[in-house]
């Protein structure tokens, strides 16, 4: 049986690449970098070098790497295939009846990032899916939808509390670009006002994310973008809730009491006496601080504010949008903790009982309190094994504040002591 000519397409990839010196690897990452993607892993590049070989063969056209191929070989598409058009089925010879103003070039490349991150199993780049689906939504109206960003956003602040640490954080970022990109093209000031609440939230719920993986530097510029949005928004409570949360997050960050006060006096008199679950978060940063310091009478007041003003909120899902009882009684078992509080043992009990057993990250915190609870009353034992088996169970769920919490229970053992075989496990243990 006489073999089938290769198609000049296929003989001229192959005629390109070896002219260059590049191997199915090397051309692979070419194909790679001209579509944007510029660390590709092993798996990635076997792959793709598997169906250079395809493509060289003429077993497969390169319909989706069409425009990559030209590019990492610096030509024209047309020059490079002849009549074949990688935006039409093989032996398609009819021109588009549109001009080509260079959009399907930039749709491909964001097809070709989609799949390759897909194919990978990492995340999709941000920007991309969007780039596919432009032109569908400049079809279905100008403007952005912002009742689903802010569906969007109340979903983050649920499943925030239930991931592992910094999940998230790749989704939020390709969410934030887009709501960005949104607000550059978009007039309206009604709808601008909502793009900008979107925005801050958005940006606040990354600061959070970024804040519980240890990158601290990234989570205060995020908080300081969610500020300033939300601050352009006008929406009191938001402006509020930027503070009282980042009031929260930034107290665990050795040297940063005054931030924190500045923080909280911001959103106390942002807040005007009108509750919200920022005012709440606001006065809970400041038991910290006060319980921190060793000054009772202050952590205790500012606590009894935040029973107050917890009080008027209404109830709802777990979430880091809003502020229930069960937060509450983290704080009240934080401030009695770490003023020592006889009472402490019992509030620590019923505030993890007001936890569902997927809050993994509070829970968790929650048992290193016990931990320095029990370590302050002298049960040295059980307090440093408590510690190592919280911090042992689901390593990979930690918040900004449980190495902190961890140091707590460190720094509560008398001098004889530290140097026991189970504290120097803890102390070898760590919480990012």
């Amino acid at each position: 049986m006489t073999e089938q000519p290769r198609p000049q397409w296929a003989v001229r990839l192959e005629a390109e690449r070896r002219a260059r010196g590049w191997g199915p690897f090397k051309a692979a990452r070419r194909l790679y970098a001209a579509a944007g993607i510029d660390h590709p892993d092993a798996s990635q590049v076997k792959n793709l070098s598997r169906q250079i070989n395809r493509h060289e063969k003429g077993e497969v056209f390169p319909a989706d790497w069409g425009s990559a191929y030209a590019t990492a070989f610096g030509l024209e598409e047309k020059d490079l295939f002849g009549q074949e058009s990688p935006d039409l089925p093989v032996g398609t010879k009819e021109p588009s009846a549109t001009p080509d103003d260079g959009t399907d070039d930039v749709k491909r490349r964001a097809a070709l990032r989609l799949l390759a991150a897909l194919g990978a199993g990492t995340a999709v780049p941000p920007g991309a899916i969007e780039e596919i689906l432009s032109d569908i939504d400049r079809a279905a109206g100008p403007d952005p939808n912002v009742d689903e960003w802010e569906r969007a956003v109340h979903d983050y602040g649920r499943r925030l509390v239930l991931r592992p640490t910094g999940e998230l954080i790749g989704d939020l970022t390709a969410d934030i670009i887009a709501v960005g990109r949104q607000l550059e093209r978009t007039h309206d000031p009604r709808v601008r006002s909502g793009l900008l609440r979107v925005s801050a939230n958005l940006s606040g719920l990354l600061a959070i994310g970024l804040g519980d993986a240890g990158e601290q530097r990234p989570a205060r510029v995020s908080w300081a973008t969610a500020r300033r949005a939300a601050d352009a928004s006008g929406d009191r409570d938001l402006r509020v809730w930027t503070r009282g949360r980042a009031a929260q997050d930034a107290f665990w960050s050795p040297g940063s009491d005054g931030f924190v006060s500045d923080l909280v006096d911001e959103a106390v008199l942002i807040a005007g006496g009108v509750p919200s679950s920022g005012l709440a978060r606001a006065y809970a940063a400041r038991s910290y601080l006060a319980a921190d310091r060793g000054d009772e009478r202050t952590a205790l007041d500012s606590l009894n504010k935040v029973k107050e003003t917890a009080g008027s909120l209404p109830g709802g899902t777990q979430t880091v949008l809003a502020f229930r009882e069960s937060q509450f009684r983290w704080t009240e078992s934080y401030v009695l903790t770490r003023t020592g509080n006889p009472r402490a043992g019992a509030v620590l009990e019923r505030a993890i009982a007001f936890y569902p057993p997927g809050s993994l990250v509070p829970r968790k915190n929650l048992a290193l309190m016990q931990a320095e609870a029990l370590v302050r009353s002298r049960d040295i034992e059980a307090g440093l094994q408590q510690a190592i088996e919280a911090l042992l169970e689901h390593p990979e769920f930690t918040a900004a504040g449980t190495s902190a919490l961890k140091a707590h229970v460190l720094n509560a053992l008398p001098d004889g002591a530290r140097a026991l075989p189970a504290a120097r496990e803890l102390r070898a243990l760590t919480t990012t």
